[in-house]
C-alpha cells in the first residue's frame, strides 16, 4: 500500500501562493501611475439606481400624512402576478404598491409635472429603489402622465383613507378633497353654494 505524504499538498498550496504572489508584483511594476489610479464612472445616467433592501415586515406609516417622491410604473412582466394582497395584478386597474403605506389605504396621487392626479389602491410591496416612493399600473401612470419614455416622475401621495392596524379606518390628508362614491370613481367636493 503506498503512502504519499501530506506535506506534498502543503508544498502545492506554497507554491500556488508564490507563483501568484510573483505575478501581481509583475504587474502592478509594469503599471503606470495612470492606470492605478482610481477609475471614475464613466456616465453616471447609466449608472442602475440603489436597490434597497427588501424588508418582510416594514415599519408602516399610518398617519395618512401626504408624502412627495419619485414614481414608476409596473413592467409588463408583473402583469398577471400576484400582489403581496393576494390579488392578480391588472395594468388596466388603479392598483400601485408602496414599501410603507398598510395595503388597502386609498391614495391620491399627483403627477407634480403635469399637474394630474389619480386614485390608486395600495395593493403591493416596493418599489425598493431609493428614491422612489409608489408603484403604480401602467394605466394610473399613463393617467397622470407619466410617458414609458420618461419612466419616472416627482409625485405626491396623498392618503385618502389609511387601514389601521385594529381594523378601523383613519381619514388621510386628501379625504377632504377626495371622496369615493359607491362605484369607487374619484369626483371632487363641491361647494355647496355654487349651483
Amino acid at each position: 500500500m503506498p503512502v504519499t505524504p501530506r506535506c506534498s499538498n502543503v508544498a502545492m498550496i506554497a507554491v500556488a501562493a508564490i507563483f501568484e504572489a510573483a505575478t501581481f508584483g509583475i504587474k502592478t511594476q509594469a503599471a503606470t501611475p495612470d492606470q492605478l489610479a482610481p477609475q471614475e464612472p464613466k456616465s453616471p445616467a447609466r449608472l442602475a439606481p440603489a436597490r434597497l433592501a427588501v424588508i418582510a415586515k416594514p415599519q408602516l406609516d399610518r398617519s395618512g400624512k401626504r408624502r412627495i417622491g419619485k414614481a414608476s410604473f409596473y413592467a409588463r412582466m408583473f402583469a398577471g402576478r400576484k400582489m403581496a394582497d393576494g390579488n392578480r395584478m391588472d395594468p388596466q386597474n388603479n392598483n400601485a404598491a408602496s414599501r410603507t403605506l398598510p395595503l388597502g389605504t386609498t391614495a391620491k396621487v399627483t403627477n407634480l409635472k403635469t399637474g394630474k392626479s389619480a386614485v390608486v389602491t395600495i395593493q403591493d410591496r416596493g418599489p425598493y429603489v431609493e428614491g422612489r416612493i409608489v408603484d403604480l399600473s401602467p394605466a394610473t401612470a399613463q393617467q397622470i402622465g407619466i410617458t414609458q419614455r420618461e419612466g419616472v416622475t416627482k409625485v405626491e401621495v396623498a392618503p385618502i383613507t389609511v387601514p389601521q392596524s385594529d381594523g378601523s379606518v383613519k381619514l388621510g390628508a386628501a379625504a377632504a378633497e377626495v371622496r369615493l362614491a359607491s362605484n369607487d370613481k374619484p369626483y371632487r367636493k363641491t361647494d355647496p353654494s355654487v349651483r
